[in-house]
């Protein structure tokens, strides 16, 4: 067998590729969203800081979302987790409101999802893959209507020769029968193939288990954490690093 770091500037035959973070920057506006939320949502809770409930709900996200179970469990019915959580953060500073915790939530959702915005050269990058032949396979984790809301908003689905939904497969990243189907559907073997997202384990650590090339898409140049076990075979910073040369 060929080994697949062999001439791996060269485009493959296939490229499985994130959505969220990779081709829309979904988590951007993720603080900001909060931080104004948070502002108006204080006026309601006396002695309460906008800080204080930034604070508040900023903790129970991060013991929310650093478990595997519920993160697979709370992406599948986002705003309702995230209603949930603010529920928590409400009791943790004394309040016991339901109303107002749905209310933020639903008015942190509505916010996040209007500023939503492609990354710089995405679609760009897509079309010009597309147009060197190189087929191409979408992998994006949570609920159907919202990510295929996504991919309807802006266009996406065009580019597209196979495109895996969690909510609609029934399994996601970084589950091997993801990768194994998208590769499958498009007849490439793994060595065939690259995978490229902003997910160490999910887009870069699981597909190359299974020898497809995996690459880190990294837009605030980061750079890799310290404690990464996951060692991509290639880090770019925009989707357009793919068709640069």
């Amino acid at each position: 067998m060929t080994d697949k770091r062999v001439n791996s500037m060269h485009l493959p035959r296939v490229i499985l590729i994130d959505l969220d973070d990779t081709i829309v920057d979904d988590t951007g506006s993720l603080r900001q969203c909060w931080v104004e939320v948070c502002e108006q949502a204080a006026a309601n809770l006396n002695g309460v800081t906008p800080d204080q409930l930034f604070a508040a709900v900023d903790a129970r996200r991060d013991w929310f979302w650093s478990d595997p179970a519920r993160h697979r469990e709370g992406r599948l019915q986002l705003r309702e987790t995230t209603v949930r959580i603010v529920q928590v953060a409400l009791a943790d500073l004394g309040f016991e409101s339901p109303a107002l915790a749905r209310d933020i939530g639903e008015s942190y959702h509505d916010l996040r999802d209007e500023r939503l915005a492609l990354f710089p050269g995405a679609i760009e990058t897509l079309a010009a893959l597309q147009r060197q032949g190189v087929r191409l396979a979408m992998l994006t984790n949570g609920a159907a209507k919202p990510q295929r809301a996504k991919i309807q908003r802006f266009d996406i689905e065009r580019y597209f020769d196979c495109i895996v939904v969690e909510g609609e497969f029934g399994a996601g990243k970084p589950d091997p029968r993801v990768y194994e189907y998208a590769l499958d559907t498009l007849g490439v073997r793994p060595e065939e193939a690259w995978c490229i997202g902003d997910n160490l384990d999910w887009d870069v650590g699981a597909p190359m288990k299974l020898g497809v090339y995996g690459i880190w898409h990294d837009p605030l140049k980061t750079g890799l954490p310290a404690d990464s076990t996951v060692k991509p075979d290639r880090i770019v910073h925009s989707l357009s690093e793919l068709v640069a040369d």
